[in-house]
């Protein structure tokens, strides 16, 4: 059974419902690739670039609700 590729849109649009929350702190995020295997590769801009909280805010913020929204994303990292 072949997997069923992830949309970019679908992606974009789910990471624009977070966007205001970083916003809000000062910091922004940018959708850079969605690979075949389920990676989504963001960019953290603004406050998040240097905050030391930023790897928490990608885990546990920006991943799980990716997830909960596309089960079919199997990790989000920071390029």
């Amino acid at each position: 059974m072949k997997k069923e590729t992830i949309q970019k849109e679908k992606v974009q649009k789910t990471i624009d419902r977070i966007k205001p929350n970083l916003q809000a702190d000062g910091g922004d995020i940018e959708l850079v690739e969605v690979t075949k295997d389920g990676v989504v590769k963001i960019k953290l801009l603004g406050a998040c670039r240097g905050c030391p909280m930023s790897q928490m805010t990608l885990k546990m913020g920006v991943e799980k609700f990716l997830k909960k929204e596309i089960p079919e994303i199997q990790e989000v990292v920071s390029v």
